[in-house]
């Protein structure tokens, strides 16, 4: 009961807080930290076990590697291996060296330098990940080379771990030989994860997937990651590493879509778990106490981590942005580093009070992380202007026709009117777009479509038609006014994403639209109702019908296209109007026969 009623308290929390941060823009991860110092020792002790639920809270980070794993296949890793070691290990190094002086600088000895310096240059993955993933940064350039630095991190713990009980109290042991032995370890564990994995996963799984019984495969799932999760913290080796491990085992399995959609919902609760744990664990009355020393700490921890962040990222040929933005990601202190100092503290490296106020200063910089963001984008849009656009140079070639958006849309109609031999000109916005198509032999250019020298530079004055097949719906409103306003005898055929679209084009008079799901829908209800056994003539007597009346109250209720009330009233009388049409349509078919 004790179990269930903890349980309720952290969905409690969560519920009622999360909400409210994201909606001020603060991110989920804020809202999961004030929940947890809400409910926790320092709050309204609700809850005063925290190392218990730490350990239980793990999982959520475990989980998020092995889903991540999925995404990556054994192929990619390897390519990656020039990051990961060399971003990753030119990383931990220099932060690590750096922290370690300025701990002795500080008055610590070289062995407790060492420890402080080692473990403060890890960074926390959860945080790291879950927060570039909120703001859609993992497939950028900072997000691939954050992740290949956080994945060498967790290589680099283990060896660190097995280092710090071969320290004493006053002098460290220099001796490379145990962090030798612990890495050989690593690799020769990992190394047969790789071999035997695939002989023993997939064949699981199939056996799993023939049942049809769908709580099986899930649950199968879950012993994949908590069983090699367990044996990797067995032989000493961080759970996540193996749980990913297990993942790049699974990517290229047919079983990798099903596996990620299982565990996700998992991940999302267990991640706000940990979360939730990491604010539980935040030691107010220290802070109270000391709350200058703390913050310049952190302050501190965070300035200096992303400075070398940013150096190992130009260094590592990242541009400047690339690599700022990468200074500002993994600044923060880490999860390995409240293990590390539980274990030096152990052996008398550190004591009782350093070891309680670092680690504070870690959960505090864990929880700058969403601010730290926040402020680097806020600093980029005060002080980075963006690079003007440089548009590619058209051709002199008086085309008949102009396609704006060469997407999904305006693709198409650039082959049907290829294949009669119909000269056009494409313009789009997206560079990554027009690279892609160019590979395939389209002549497709970058531009900005609303833009009146562009427009002048594709000769639309000299144009027959104007093809707006742009997505998105403020560009292609953009697009539209210059050229009603400018080329007025330019004839425009547009795509309308909906109802609300097409009356805003038709605000600026743009009158042949064809909605862009429209016609695909109807063709789908002809071969619906041809399913369910009416003749091709009958469906397509009732589709066309259909078409003609919709869109004549497309313009018909344009009028009234601010006024809600007056449209739904229509439209359900439409409605009515066209079951009593087919309802005649019927009785004369039923007399006729």
């Amino acid at each position: 009961m004790e179990m269930l009623a903890q349980a309720a308290i952290f969905l409690g929390a969560a519920v009622a807080l999360v909400p409210i941060f994201k909606r001020l823009g603060l991110g989920a991860i804020i809202g999961y930290l004030v929940a947890g110092a809400l409910i926790g020792p320092a709050g309204l002790r609700l809850i005063t076990d925290v190392d218990a639920i730490s350990q239980f809270a793990e999982f959520g980070v475990v989980l998020l590697l092995f889903v991540i794993g999925l995404e990556l296949q054994p192929r990619r890793l390897w390519t990656m291996r020039a990051s990961v070691f060399g971003l990753g290990g030119a990383q931990v190094l220099i932060t690590a060296g750096v922290l370690g002086v300025g701990a002795i600088m500080a008055g610590q000895g070289l062995a407790s330098a060492a420890v402080i310096g080692l473990a403060l240059a890890l960074s926390s993955t959860a945080f790291v990940l879950q927060t570039l993933s909120e703001r859609g940064q993992l497939a950028t350039r900072h997000g691939r080379a954050a992740f290949a630095i956080l994945l060498f991190q967790d290589l680099a713990a283990i060896p660190i771990l097995a280092v710090v009980p071969f320290l004493d109290g006053g002098a460290a042991n220099l001796s490379p030989l145990p962090a030798l032995l612990s890495l050989l370890k690593v690799v020769g564990v990992l190394a047969g994860v790789m071999i035997i994995g695939p002989y023993v996963l997939r064949p699981a799984l199939r056996i799993m997937a023939h049942t049809r019984v769908r709580e099986l495969f899930t649950a199968i799932t879950l012993l994949i990651v908590t069983g090699t999760a367990l044996v990797m913290n067995m032989i000493g080796i961080s759970m996540a590493l193996g749980a990913f491990m297990a993942g790049v085992l699974l990517a290229n399995s047919e079983f990798r879509h099903e596996l990620e959609a299982d565990i996700d919902p998992f991940k999302g609760l267990f991640l706000g778990l940990f979360f939730i744990s990491v604010g539980m664990g935040l030691d107010l009355e220290l802070l109270l106490r000391h709350p200058f020393v703390i913050a310049g700490l952190v302050t501190g921890l965070l300035l200096i981590k992303g400075i070398v962040t940013y150096i190992v990222g130009r260094l590592g040929r990242l541009d400047r942005a690339s690599a700022k933005n990468l200074g500002a990601a993994i600044p923060q202190g880490g999860e390995f580093a409240f293990v590390i100092f539980a274990a030096a503290l152990r052996v008398g490296v550190l004591d009782q009070d350093l070891a309680e106020l670092l680690t504070l200063v870690v959960s505090l910089s864990m929880a700058a992380t969403p601010f730290v963001a926040m402020v680097n984008d806020a600093l980029t849009r005060r002080f980075v202007r963006p690079k003007e656009a440089t548009y590619d140079i058209l051709p002199d070639d008086e085309n008949p026709v102009i396609i704006a958006g060469f997407g999904r849309v305006g693709h198409i109609i650039g082959r049907v009117l290829a294949a009669r031999r119909i000269r056009f000109t494409a313009l789009d916005i997206n560079p990554e777009q027009v690279e892609f198509l160019k590979r395939f032999g389209n002549k497709v250019y970058y531009g900005d479509a609303s833009r009146l020298d562009l427009l002048r530079a594709a000769h639309a004055d000299k144009a027959k038609v104007f093809v707006l097949a742009i997505d998105d719906v403020d560009a292609s409103l953009r697009a539209a006014e210059t050229v009603t306003r400018h080329f007025p005898n330019l004839a425009v055929y547009a795509r309308a994403r909906n109802r609300n679209h097409a009356y805003r084009l038709m605000d600026l008079g743009v009158t042949l639209l064809q909605r862009e799901t429209f016609l695909s829908a109807l063709d789908m209800a002809h071969s619906v109702l041809m399913g369910l056994g009416l003749s091709r003539a009958t469906a397509g007597h009732t589709v066309r019908t259909f078409q003609g009346l919709d869109e004549k109250r497309l313009f018909e209720h344009y009028t009234h296209r601010n006024d809600m009330e007056k449209l739904q009233t229509l439209a359900k009388a439409a409605s009515k109007e066209l079951e009593e049409m087919f309802a005649r349509d019927a009785g004369e078919q039923m007399a006729a026969e």
